[in-house]
């Protein structure tokens, strides 16, 4: 997948509004199984919610970073304590673009 363009990030900001968080990661931080439920979660849709709770510590863009290569998605956005990933479904995408 291409790089995100910035009218693309917007786009999917918005509908991220509409997303409830569906991983939550906390005190014991990115593990082997966090990624695996946000991989399960993008089996069921495009865009991901993931929350950080009080006890994660570590820098927040950088678990940003590290959470999308480890599910070989694209960070859309960081604000406070939630993280928003895209993965584009490539036999039935659910979300168009714009371009």
């Amino acid at each position: 997948m291409s790089e995100l363009s910035g009218k693309q990030k917007r786009y999917l900001r918005g509908l991220g509004n509409q997303v409830k968080s569906t991983v939550f990661i906390g005190q014991n931080g990115i593990t082997e199984s966090v990624i695996q439920s946000i991989n399960e979660a993008f089996q069921t849709s495009e865009l991901v919610k993931i929350r950080l709770q009080d006890g994660y510590l570590d820098n927040r863009k950088k678990a940003g970073d590290i959470l999308a290569e480890a599910a070989a998605s694209e960070l859309v956005q960081v604000i406070g304590r939630t993280i928003l990933l895209y993965k584009q479904n490539d036999e039935e995408p659910e979300i168009v673009l714009p371009d």
